[in-house]
This record gives structure tokens, sequence and C-alpha cells, in this order.
């Protein structure tokens, strides 16, 4: 049961949050300051902004629902993550860091034109707002379960609303020098509070024991998928082969390709730094999805791994959230849910930010009137970030009616277009040829190609073949078999595609210098 002990935990916090945002961020006199904190941020902080960033509710949620339900075998995906990212550091940032770009797809523009750099742009937003509003639901899910506690009836929206304006206040006024420092602080509130709640759950008395969860398959880490056959293996997420080989081209698409990390690392003061921040951030990115793994499968242990519907839940996201409730002590039970807003908290954030800097220096600089000067466009970037945050209210609330794990939600989303962009930003870096029509072609089938495939291509278990199946509801998919195809692989299989067509359109040109030939890497960017 919620205690006032608790209440006064998360009042306090959501105050101290806006304070201490206000205060990090000081004040800006221009958009380099806002959107990129001057290009002076110590590389650690950064670091842990990304991972903060990127982290949010779905694993401090969402990852021990996978746990409970399954085994540990998605911390097979995390080791792809850190391929990607060094990838990332070694191939991409130098061309972000040659010179003083402000956005990812500044890139685009220079290798292709302002067509290209607009239209991935676009993408880019589209994407944020749909993986960011699943995002901000799967907040919403935990504190709705503290107000029934507390016997308060709050329906998703209003709990979405809240949200959205207490972290637009101190985005809307300190930037992203203030939506970094209160990442790390978020970061730390997040996982120490993981770290509290596993001291306790090894601590207390559990209803089953950690050799029965091995009997039952739950320590199990690496699956290699190769018993059931190509097409098994292809539509199992946490299989290694694609765990591994999926996971480097997510990493790569989504920090190499994605505005919301890549203007983190572009506010670092050198290349190096740059480099430390974003390779850094894979090792803890393990750390964390193993720590919150292993919350999930102590859950399990202390449940005695007794189904969701016998413990009263309807969804495996619930589950954390139920254990702080019923079996924490007071304060520390509000302190653990103040961890889970921390962790939307500071994605959402970065979100508004990222957004509002991409809409203006991406869309409305290119294509519209330019402001007229530095003053008219810090102005113009706030009411860009108080016009997003409502954006995102909005569109987290059309998410309340879903109920599959929202981790796997949320990531799923973006397999949509990061194939798109990576592919886009590779075929600048291979093809001499390619011209941005090339580009704008190849992207587009891509995009158009992932919708069919995600929505319409699956694997019959019943037939051993690939079908043809627009939407099938649940009876039609378990009457057939069918099985989709691995999230994961959405990122390589739109890359791939995106690289090949435009390869092949290319042929029609003669060859043009290499992207950024001839051009040494500055050691910093300092304006």
């Amino acid at each position: 049961m919620l205690t006032p002990l608790d209440l006064v935990v998360l009042v306090v916090y959501a105050i101290g949050v806006v304070a201490l945002g206000l205060r990090a961020g000081g004040s800006q006199t221009s958009t380099d300051e806002y959107f990129l904190g001057g290009n002076d941020l110590p590389w650690w902080a950064v670091c842990f902004s990304i991972v903060a960033t990127e982290t949010s509710t779905l694993t401090v949620i969402g990852v021990p629902a996978v746990a409970y339900g399954g085994a540990l075998t998605f911390l097979q995906l995390t080791v792809g993550y850190l391929i990607g990212r060094v990838v990332v550091a070694g191939v991409l940032l130098p061309r972000y860091f040659a010179g003083h770009q402000q956005t990812a797809y500044a890139f685009l523009g220079d290798r292709f034109g302002d067509g290209m750099r607009g239209l991935a742009s676009v993408t880019f937003l589209v994407t944020r707002l749909l993986a960011d509003g699943v995002r901000l639901f799967a907040t919403a899910i935990p504190i709705q379960v503290i107000m029934r506690a507390a016997g308060v009836d709050v329906g998703y929206p209003a709990v979405i609303l809240a949200i959205g304006v207490v972290t637009a206040a101190y985005t809307y006024v300190g930037g992203l020098k203030a939506v970094v420092w209160m990442d790390v602080i978020q970061m730390g509130i997040y996982v120490g509070g993981a770290v509290v709640a596993m001291a306790l759950l090894l601590s207390g008395p559990l209803a089953g024991t950690f050799g029965q969860a091995a009997a039952a398959g739950k320590l199990q880490v690496i699956d290699w998928g190769l018993a059931d056959g190509l097409g098994v293996l292809l539509t199992s997420p946490y299989a290694l082969p694609v765990a591994l080989v999926g996971g480097t081209v997510f990493a790569m698409a989504s920090h190499g390709t994605d505005q919301l990390i890549v203007q983190r690392v572009l506010a670092c003061r050198s290349l190096a730094d740059g480099r430390k921040a974003m390779v850094w951030s894979g090792v803890f990115v393990i750390a964390q999805f193993g720590l919150f793994l292993f919350v999930g499968l102590a859950l399990w242990v202390h449940y005695g791994g007794a189904p969701l519907a016998e413990l009263g839940l309807e969804r495996g996201d619930e589950l954390f959230p139920r254990y702080i409730l019923d079996e924490m002590p007071p304060g520390l039970r509000g302190l653990l849910f103040a961890g889970i807003i921390a962790a939307a908290m500071s994605t959402l954030s970065s979100s508004l930010n990222a957004l509002a800097g991409s809409t203006l220096m991406d869309l409305l600089e290119r294509f519209g009137r330019r402001p007229r000067s530095p003053a008219q466009a810090l102005t113009l970037s706030r009411v860009l970030t108080l016009v997003w945050a409502g954006v995102f209210v909005g569109f987290a609330m059309l998410f309340t009616g879903l109920d599959n794990p929202v981790v796997e939600l949320g990531l799923g989303i973006a397999g949509f277009t990061y194939g798109g962009l990576l592919g886009a930003f590779v075929l600048g870096l291979v093809s001499r040829r390619a011209r941005q029509p090339d580009a704008v072609v190849a992207f587009v089938v891509a995009i158009a190609t992932m919708i069919a495939v995600i929505f319409g291509l699956w694997w019959s278990t019943e037939a051993g073949a690939w079908t043809w199946a627009w939407r099938p509801g649940d009876e039609a998919r378990e009457a057939g078999g069918l099985r989709a195809v691995a999230w994961p692989l959405y990122p390589l299989i739109g890359s791939a595609i995106t690289v090949a067509l435009g390869a092949l359109l290319s042929l029609r040109h003669p060859r043009v210098p290499a992207p950024g030939a001839g051009a040494a890497v500055p050691a910093s960017h300092t304006p």
C-alpha cells in the first residue's frame, strides 16, 4: 500500500527535477548552446545521458517482464549493441566532427542535397513520435498502479499529461545542457533503485529457488536457435546469430543515424571524447540490461514462477511495479517509483530537444524563412519544444489500448525506418556515383518494403515456408503457426535494400568525389 511518505518522495522528486533542471541548464543566447550545450559537455556525462536516453521505462519495467516470461537470452542483443557502437565511433563520428554539424542529417544534405536531408529529418520526427510515444505510455503503467493503490481512479491520459508537463518545463528553459545533466541524475536514481530491489529480493523469503529456475531454463543466456531450421531462426529475436548481427546493425542505425543520440555526441568537446562516450555507453548498457534481466529472474524465483493471472496481473509490464508497491518498505517504495518516472523523463526530454533541433535546422531553416537573429532562433526553438511536447502527449495516448510487451513494441517501431536511414548514410559513404534521386528512391522503397515485411511476411511452422498474410489476427496466427520476422533484423533488411537499390540506380551516373575526401578531421569543433 502506498504511504504518505512515498507520496512525499514522489512530490519532492518532481519539484526537484524541475528546479535542478532549470539550474543545470543555465541561460542560453544561441541555438548552438540550446541544442549542443555549446560543444562543452564532458564525455562521461554525455555517455550517461546516452544510456539514460535509450534505457527509458521500457527497460525498467519491460525487461524484467521479458526475463520473467522467458530467460536471459535478451542479453545477447546487448553484445551486438556494443559492436554497433564501435563501428559508429570508427566510421560515422569522424564524418560528423569533420565540420561544425548540428544534426546527423546535415551529412546527408552535404552528400546528396537538402531534399534527402529533409526527408531523413521528417522520417526521424515520425519515428521518434511513435517509438517514444510508446515509452511515455509505458511510464503511465506503474503510475496508474500507484494511483489505484492510493484509491484514486486516474486514467492513462491524465498521467501522460502530467509527465509531459513536468518534463517540458526544464527542457523548455535549459536546453540540451539541462537534459544531459538531469539524465545523469535520473540514471543514478533508477539504477540505484534497481540495485536496492535486487538486494531486497535476494535477502527476502523466496517461494522458489534458483535451482528450480535453472531446471526451467530461466538461466539460459546463449540460444543458438539452429535446431528448428533457418525459418524459425529468422523469426527468433533472441537467437544468438540474429541477436549479434541484428543488434549490431540496429545499434549502428540508432546511434549513428538517429538525431536523438547523435546530438549528444556532437555536444562533446572533441572527436576523441565523442568516441569514448559512444563506446562506453555500450558497456554500461550491457551492465544495465543484465541488472534488469536479473531483477526479472529474481521476481520469478520470488513468486515461484506463478502465471501472471494468478498474481492478479493483466500484463508482464505490471509485475515489477506490483512488487514495488506490495513488498518494498515505505520511502524506498516511493524512490523506486521515482526511478521509473526518471527513466521516462530522461528519454522524453531528450526527444523534445532533438525534435525541436531537427525541425528548426533540417526543415525550417532549409525550406522556410531563416530567423533573422540568434535571439529569434532561440525563441523559436523553445516554442518548437512546447509544440512537440503537446504532440508527444497526444501520440502516447494512442497506445493505451495495446496489450503486448511494451519493450518489444517500442524497439520494433524503429525497425520501420532505421534501415532506410542507415542505408542512406552507408550509400553516401560507399557509392561515389549515387545522387540525390537515387538515395531518395531507394530510401522510400526500403521503408515501403519494411512496412510490407513487418505487417505481411510470416514464417508458417505448419507449412515450413514463408507466407503472405496482411496483419492476421491472433487466432489466424495461432492456427497457421505464423511467426513474424525477428525485429532486430528490420534495420538489416531495410539498409540492405537501400544500399543495393541506390547503388544499382547510381550506375546511370559517373563517379563523384567521395564525401569528405581529402578533408582532415579536426580534433575539436568548438565554434
